[in-house]
């Protein structure tokens, strides 16, 4: 008798409390209080574009700094090489011995040669004259102006004779202003010319120029139209002269008899203007 109260008793108190779990209006309250799918999802998108907005906004001042960052280190690289020169310079300053240039006054023997102005006098003692010359180191040989210039053979061999060729204002010995003047013709040489090919003889005559004495070859052709009886070429400046062309006639007019005394010479050199001349290639 009290085993079935007892059992009784039991299932009396699991059906109350059945009736408290499956109590419809118990489960109505508690799905009430549980999000949708749909809210969910809703908050979701709207933490991740908050998230991605600060992210967003990080990265952007973030790349700012490293732009930043990047010109201060281009900057510090530029003065280090700057700083690295600076250093070479200075090394290589100490390394060098200072040359220390001093003017010094130009002697007119240079060498074993002699000093040239530009223009100077020359004498040929086989002719007997003086003449002026052009020192131009652009011609080859040296030229002297004829005239009257006639070939002909003496014992077999080649001679010319000639007449100098001057302006009435040259100064020259008078007496030999139209002599006949004889010279073996040691070679000839082949000049172009604007109306075709020419063939000018070159002889060889003693000259003097200041202490220098030496045989000189001279091609024959008429320089009136040119500023100078003579033209000295380099042939003749070679191994014995050079040129100072801010100077002119550095040595004395040689004497002739007949002519004029050397210190008349500053009155013809006065009248020497300096006309442009075309150098003479021959």
């Amino acid at each position: 008798m009290g085993n079935r109260y007892s059992c009784l008793a039991a299932v009396v108190g699991l059906s109350l409390l059945a009736g408290c779990a499956w109590s419809p209006k118990a489960q109505e309250e508690a799905h009430a209080k549980l999000a949708t799918t749909a809210q969910l999802d809703a908050r979701f998108m709207q933490l991740e574009a908050a998230v991605d907005g600060q992210c967003g906004g990080q990265q952007e001042r973030f790349a700012q700094h490293q732009q930043r960052l990047d010109g201060v280190d281009a900057d510090i690289r530029e003065v280090g090489s700057l700083l690295r020169g600076l250093r070479a310079d200075l090394a290589q300053a100490e390394r060098e011995p200072q040359t220390v240039v001093k003017d010094c006054a130009v002697d007119s023997d240079i060498g074993n040669k002699e000093l040239l102005g530009r223009s100077e006098w020359v004498g040929l003692p086989s002719i007997g004259t003086y003449l002026q010359a052009r020192i131009d180191s652009g011609a080859d040989t040296s030229s002297l102006s004829a005239r009257d210039i006639t070939p002909f053979e003496r014992d077999g061999d080649n001679w010319v004779k000639f007449k100098l060729a001057l302006e009435p204002d040259d100064a020259v010995v008078d007496a030999v202003r139209d002599k006949w003047i004889e010279a073996p013709i040691e070679r000839r040489v082949r000049v172009l010319q604007s109306n075709g090919e020419a063939s000018r003889p070159v002889i060889s005559l003693l000259m003097t120029l200041g202490p220098i004495r030496e045989q000189v070859e001279f091609t024959l052709n008429d320089r009136r139209q040119l500023s100078y009886p003579v033209l000295l070429g380099r042939r003749f400046m070679m191994d014995i002269a050079v040129i100072d062309v801010a100077e002119r006639y550095l040595h004395p007019r040689p004497e002739f008899p007949e002519g004029a005394p050397a210190s008349d010479a500053p009155a013809d050199e006065a009248r020497d203007i300096d006309n442009a001349e075309t150098p003479d290639q021959s």
